[in-house]
Formats: C-alpha cells, structure tokens, sequence
C-alpha cells in the first residue's frame, strides 16, 4: 500500500500558523497545503484500496483549513491596521497605558511612534 503525502500537508498548516501575524503571509502556505490535501485525496478517492492513509490526509486538510482561518484573522488584523493607524495606536497605548509592569521607556517609544504615523 502507498502513503499520501500528509506530512507536507502538516508542515505548510503549521508555518501558515506561524506566519499568521506576519502580514498575512501564512494565509499562502495555508493555501497551498489546502491545494495540496485536496488533490491528494482525490488520488485516494479513486482508488481507496491503494491507500493506507487515507483518514489522515482528511485530518491533515482539516487543519489546513483551521490554519488558513487563522491566518484570515492576522490578514485582517494587518489590514486594519494599515487601514486605520490612529485607531491602532490609540487601542495599543490603552492596552499599555496603565500597566505598572511596562517600562516608561517602552511606553515613550510607543508614543514616539504614534507621533511618526501621524496620530498624536
């Protein structure tokens, strides 16, 4: 019996996990892995018996999927970022603002950098 090949499957879901914060990059390996998982189990559709498994390229496409969600959500976030500086700013200054554990330095800096973009 032959394996499909779900270990790229995994590999590509997880740095699209990874890379999810990163402007939404991982929402291309996700992809990718997504693409991969589907023709793969269409290899396995046509001829199950040749397969022994099967059950976990299914497995490996679900998180594929739940990686490209969640990589939707820091694609998102990135834009709304891009979109909306000011509002991003004013969101991570509250977060900061009233945390005795932040360092006045770092919470300058985050100032200084409000400033930059134009939003204080």
């Amino acid at each position: 019996m032959q394996k499909l090949n779900t270990t790229l499957v995994y590999i590509l879901s997880v740095v699209g996990i990874v890379c999810c914060c990163i402007y939404g990059l991982g929402t291309i390996s996700a992809i990718v892995a997504i693409i991969i998982a589907t023709q793969e189990l269409k290899k396995y559709n046509a001829n199950p018996e040749e397969y022994s498994n099967g059950v976990a390229m299914k497995n490996a496409r679900i998180f594929g999927i739940v990686s490209l969600f969640i990589s939707f959500i820091g694609l998102g976030f990135t834009i709304w970022v891009l979109l909306n500086p000011c509002e991003f700013f004013d969101w991570y200054i509250g977060l900061f603002e009233n945390n005795p554990n932040i360092p006045k330095e770092s919470l300058e800096q985050i100032y200084e950098a409000a400033e930059r973009a134009g939003c204080r």
